[in-house]
């Protein structure tokens, strides 16, 4: 893909304010407001800011004992353009543009506690082997009247009326909020978001959108990123809110986002196709990779305290360490169809996630699979939550621990990711339990 360039803000002249912003480690948006003016020297000479920024908890502050503040003088990072370029901005009231960016240090290393480095990296553990992911994603978010304390489904501006029940694949909760989902579909192109299908899910006012997949894993973790800023952002010009976080209500199915991947070798070839049902030795490997990694790098996937109240038996989300075909008890499903198109469903993912941190921990436990050459466990049939399994973490200081410990993470995240994150949820832990549930939940909704 061509390094952007100022042609884009040339083509759109009403465009007069851009907004250069990275992601930080819980999937946040960091950066600046600049006139459109001052984007041509971003990109021949990128942005500079604190690298202590792409590492702040959840409510923006710094991690009081990171190294990245006080011990080293808050020293600044270079970010420069990513490939993907300007986008526009559709849930603003005037023409605005955003430019994705990522940091690098002064030298042009690039520093590897961006999420998107992390990435980029395991990528290139693919490219190394001549080998190249292709994936899609699958996203669940809830529409949400948040102008009270109690949390509810937005009334339809269609109807008037607030439907307070679960409608699964329910054409009539789609209609009911279909000017909301045009106008995400048309910003979605804008955007050059490939959105697909949308689905109305289990939970109150919970819906899903696939995204087409991509050979381009960087892409694909963008795309969902934007999606993200845009769902919500979009649902607050129609006078409701849009979250991703795990599970607003007690009694209702969380959002997942759940990661489809095949493989590609140099010559185009599905390494995972054996022209049958089974796939080949290669899946397999794949599969052990996820699963022995599933475990210790569960904070990736369950990443907030709201998270562990998706991980449990019988709500829709997996809660044990297993594979099957064809299953949507089990953590990860082989689904079924043209063999051609033999892949891998992770399902474990929370749609809270840093989509960036998600693939990376996905893809890279495949690839550790396919290098270790092992086996996986038969695949389970039946309900995955009435067998003896082992367990994905169901606390967030546990999933913690086990991520700071673990020998297989260091395989898929450089030291320096792995320590920030660790501080950074450890300060969220400390400072989440001295708040309500209700507190809890208004963090929550809107930043994840």
């Amino acid at each position: 893909m061509p390094a952007p360039s100022q042609d884009w803000l040339r083509q759109n002249p009403a465009v007069r304010t851009v907004r250069a912003a990275a992601c930080d480690l819980n999937g946040v948006a960091r950066g600046k407001r600049m006139p459109a003016r001052s984007a041509e020297k971003l990109l021949t000479d990128g942005t500079r800011f604190p690298m202590s920024v792409l590492n702040l908890d959840i409510w923006g502050e710094d991690i009081e004992d990171s190294p990245l503040v006080y011990e080293t003088g808050d020293r600044d990072g270079v970010l420069h353009p990513t490939e993907r370029g300007f986008v526009p901005m559709p849930w603003l009231e005037a023409p605005t543009a955003l430019l994705p960016i990522w940091m690098y240090h002064e030298d042009g290393r690039p520093y590897m506690s961006d999420p998107r480095h992390a990435l980029r990296a395991c990528v290139e553990r693919y490219r190394a082997r001549g080998l190249r992911p292709v994936v899609a994603v699958e996203l669940e978010f809830f529409l949400i009247d948040d102008s009270t304390r109690n949390l509810q489904v937005p009334v339809s501006p269609r109807s008037g009326k607030r439907r307070k029940a679960a409608e699964i694949l329910s054409i009539r909760a789609l209609d009911a909020f279909d000017a909301f989902f045009t106008d995400l579909y048309e910003a979605c192109d804008a955007m050059d978001i490939p959105a697909d299908a949308a689905i109305s899910e289990a939970g109150l006012g919970q819906f899903e959108i696939n995204l087409v997949h991509t050979d381009d894993a960087l892409k694909a973790a963008d795309d969902a990123w934007l999606f993200k800023m845009l769902v919500k952002g979009l649902a607050r010009r129609h006078g409701f809110a849009a979250s991703f976080m795990a599970k607003p209500y007690e009694d209702y199915a969380g959002s997942g986002m759940h990661a489809h991947f095949s493989v590609l070798d140099d010559d185009g070839r599905n390494i995972f196709d054996d022209g049958g049902p089974k796939g080949t030795k290669a899946l397999l490997h794949a599969l052990n990779g996820c699963l022995e990694a599933m475990h210790d790098s569960a904070l990736v996937f369950a990443p907030h305290l709201n998270s562990y109240d998706r991980v449990v038996p019988g709500a829709h989300a997996p809660s044990g360490v297993c594979w099957a075909y064809e299953n949507r008890t089990a953590a990860i499903r082989v689904p079924s169809g043209d063999p051609r198109a033999r892949r891998i469903e992770h399902r474990v993912s929370g749609g809270d996630v840093n989509p960036y941190l998600a693939l990376t921990a996905v893809l890279g436990a495949a690839l550790n699979g396919i290098e270790d050459g092992k086996s996986p466990p038969d695949p389970i049939t039946g309900n995955a939550y009435d067998l003896d399994l082992p367990r994905i973490p169901t606390d967030w200081s546990a999933a913690i621990d086990a991520f700071e410990k673990s020998d297989v993470v260091k395989r898929l995240f450089s030291q320096e990711l792995i320590d920030n994150l660790v501080l950074t949820k450890r300060q969220e832990a400390r400072y989440m339990a001295e708040l309500s549930p209700s507190e809890q939940v208004e963090i929550y909704l809107d930043t994840v």
